[in-house]
């Protein structure tokens, strides 16, 4: 793994390093060849022209892609999670509903343009 990765993953507080490395799972598992680098200061995860990013905020940990369309199907299944717009914001009280996040990670890596949706 990445130095600069790892050294950004050490920095996770306790409270939010178990919901961290549960998505950064999620992710590796779908994806195990996934390049892990640091972009845009967090932890990108990379397939060809598609990826996904972690990051720890203050409050919560946020699954960023790259645009809305990713993840319009996960905010009117999960209403009560706050998203912004290509990005979920989890808190730490938030449930994880892992099949909403996988198909996400899934549709982010998969069609990184939203010309390519189908």
């Amino acid at each position: 793994m990445n130095k600069e990765v790892e050294k950004y993953i050490k920095a996770i507080p306790p409270e939010r390093a178990s919901r961290f490395n549960t998505l950064d799972s999620l992710i590796l598992g779908i994806y195990p060849k996934a390049v892990v680098d640091m972009k845009y200061k967090m932890p990108t995860y990379t397939v060809g022209e598609g990826w996904v990013a972690l990051a720890n905020q203050k409050n919560y940990i946020s699954l960023y892609t790259c645009g809305y369309h990713h993840i319009e199907s996960f905010k009117q299944n999960n209403p009560g999670i706050k998203t912004g717009k290509g990005c979920i914001n989890f808190k730490d009280s938030d449930q994880l509903p892992v099949n909403d996040i996988v198909q996400v990670i899934k549709h982010a890596i998969e069609h990184p343009k939203p010309d390519h949706e189908s």
